[in-house]
């Protein structure tokens, strides 16, 4: 098949699923047809086959152990029938004239934590020697990766499709661009594009902010059009010859290699495409990874750079106020200018800890800096919003000028709310990130947003913790606040990290305030180890005085213990008594 595209197109088939569905005026999924109906799959293959298409894909989108509702057995069974029946849908029909034909073994979306399964169903294929496999309908690669390389390993033909919205976006949230450039930095893909998810009109528009360079043959797979619901089904009622018209007039502006139809595609479709192109190629497709990475000169307005955009040759200061659970932010305010006369760098605000509802951190944000102007640094977490509402978070910011965001993967919601309240996470700390790089690169040009992320130097397996730091990194993450440190170990942890990673750490210290204060951090607050002799330290029935001034004295003392090695201080006071910082930073 590579050989084969060196000098000429490929035509796909269309919609297995939806023209199975039409054709039968049935909700059953058509992969059990694989088992209850092969007549009706191998009659399918065949006219797509008839219809000018040279290469077809098992039906095997939804064959996986969640959505049969059965164990791997099952699903083995399934998708070699269906290998077998593609095998004889094309033995039986009659090919183009001259041209080859291809089976492809497909790969849909199953869901997270499936990576050992998508490497199963690749083995399953390889094991029947289908030497082409398709991964198809993804917003993103992570949890496929190892798969695509068990299948090059195995000696497959790799392709990878993309799901995007009409604006160019995946679910998660990725550009078309950005998936692009992330399939091209792949050695084992052969491959890459889209289909899914838009029609042919939109596909065109997201293809146009796909710039030029790159190296893998080039996919575009768009549905028919967009559905409407009649009798409980989706049904598409575009023509086929205006997708045909649309479809073949995109191929030929940006040197698409392979070209098909997703939802709603027939064999009508295929045939009329397959009467526009030109198999013989005239030109290649140009992939996106030569300026991926290419930076414009913008003006960032990191807290930890001065006016001049250089370092600050300092140990950097971030405090952090909790946002109120009601209206009153008076005594807010009150803090933040204390700590504006404290100079600290920057002022941060917690994104409704612990699932309790707060003031939303970005307005809170907005505010503290329109009143004192302090710089400022709201955190937002994954768990209770989708990328839509993320995206227009991060814009919001933007025009109010807040440049600097902690991204965190978040509390769950309690317990006790979930019945009436439902967590999103659409992803967690390290896809939000790779928003936020995607963001600065295409919306946020004039001033991009610098953001960070936390370490729980806590994690039992510091070799796991260590790892996710360097994926943020990767992901675009310039600085890390820790979890508190209140120990020699904490603090021995936090330098490993720094060490292996190079990371800007700000070391977490929180100045306790009581023995009350000190127990309920230690058993009730998940990542933060406070040891028995912090508590010890705290006298029973202290008074206000006497409990802060030992806050005060074990803050000094972490600061003393990891000041080889920390690049900063991030403080989060209880109550928001932030006149503690007055007293710690003396001397």
């Amino acid at each position: 098949m590579k050989q084969y595209l060196q000098n000429h197109r490929i035509i796909t088939d269309g919609s297995f699923g939806t023209y199975y569905a039409q054709r039968y005026d049935t909700t059953q999924m058509p992969e059990l047809a694989n088992t209850q109906h092969p007549e009706r799959v191998k009659e399918i293959h065949r006219e797509y086959l008839q219809a000018g298409a040279m290469l077809i894909r098992t039906n095997t989108f939804a064959a996986n152990t969640r959505a049969l509702e059965g164990g791997f057995e099952k699903v083995k069974e399934n998708v070699e029938r269906a290998v077998a029946l593609a095998r004889e849908a094309l033995q039986e029909a009659v090919a183009p004239a001259g041209a080859p034909v291809f089976i492809a073994g497909d790969i849909g979306p199953i869901g997270p934590g499936a990576e050992e399964e998508y490497c199963d169903l690749v083995r399953i294929f390889l094991e029947n020697e289908v030497r082409v496999i398709t991964f198809e309908t993804f917003p993103d690669m992570e949890e496929i990766l190892p798969a695509i390389r068990l299948a090059k390993a195995g000696g497959a033909f790799v392709m990878v499709q993309f799901c995007v919205n009409q604006f160019g976006y995946s679910s998660l949230g990725l550009s078309a661009k950005k998936l692009l450039a992330k399939a091209c930095a792949v050695e084992e893909i052969d491959a890459a594009g889209f289909n899914c998810g838009v029609g042919p009109g939109h596909m065109e528009r997201i293809l146009q902010t796909i710039p030029s360079g790159g190296n893998k043959f080039f996919i575009a797979l768009p549905n028919a059009g967009y559905p409407r619901r009649q009798k409980g089904m989706l049904q598409f009622h575009n023509q086929p010859e205006y997708f045909a018209d649309a479809a073949a007039a995109m191929c030929g502006k940006y040197g698409l290699d392979i070209l098909g139809g997703c939802c709603g595609t027939t064999p009508a479709f295929i045939r009329e495409l397959s009467l526009r192109v030109q198999i013989a190629r005239k030109k290649r497709w140009e992939s996106v990874a030569a300026d991926e990475g290419e930076k414009q000169q913008r003006a960032s307005k990191a807290f930890f750079l001065d006016e001049n955009g250089m370092e600050k040759p300092k140990k950097l200061i971030a405090a952090e106020l909790a946002p109120p659970f009601n209206g009153d932010d008076e005594q807010l305010l009150s803090a933040a200018w204390r700590l504006k006369a404290a100079k600290v760098d920057v002022i941060t605000f917690p994104d409704s800890p612990s699932g309790r509802t707060r003031i939303d951190s970005v307005l809170m944000a907005a505010k503290v800096k329109r009143e004192t102007g302090v710089p400022v640094m709201p955190h937002l977490c994954c768990r209770d919003k989708n990328a839509i509402a993320m995206r227009s978070l991060f814009l919001g910011a933007d025009v109010n000028d807040i440049h600097n965001l902690l991204i965190i993967t978040g509390d769950p919601v309690p317990a006790q709310s979930r019945q009436s309240v439902k967590g999103v996470f659409n992803f967690d700390a390290v896809g939000l990130m790779n928003i936020a790089k995607d963001m600065n690169g295409e919306s946020m040009t004039r001033t991009p947003i610098t953001y960070g992320g936390a370490i729980n130097q806590g994690r039992r397996n510091l070799d796991v913790e260590i790892l996710r730091v360097k994926k943020k990194m990767e992901a675009g993450a310039e600085f890390f606040l820790t979890q508190p440190v209140f120990s020699k170990e904490d603090a021995e942890r936090v330098r490993r990290i720094k060490e292996e990673t190079g990371a800007r750490i700000l070391c977490g210290v929180m100045p306790l305030i009581s023995r009350r204060n000190a127990l309920f951090m230690k058993n009730e607050i998940a990542g933060v180890s406070v040891p028995a002799e912090v508590v010890e330290r705290f006298p029973e029935g202290a008074s206000r005085e006497a409990g802060e001034a030992v806050g005060i004295a074990l803050a000094k003392e972490v600061m003393a213990m990891t000041e080889s090695f920390a690049d900063g201080y991030y403080f989060s006071f209880p109550f928001n008594r932030v006149h503690m910082l007055e007293e710690i930073l003396k001397g």
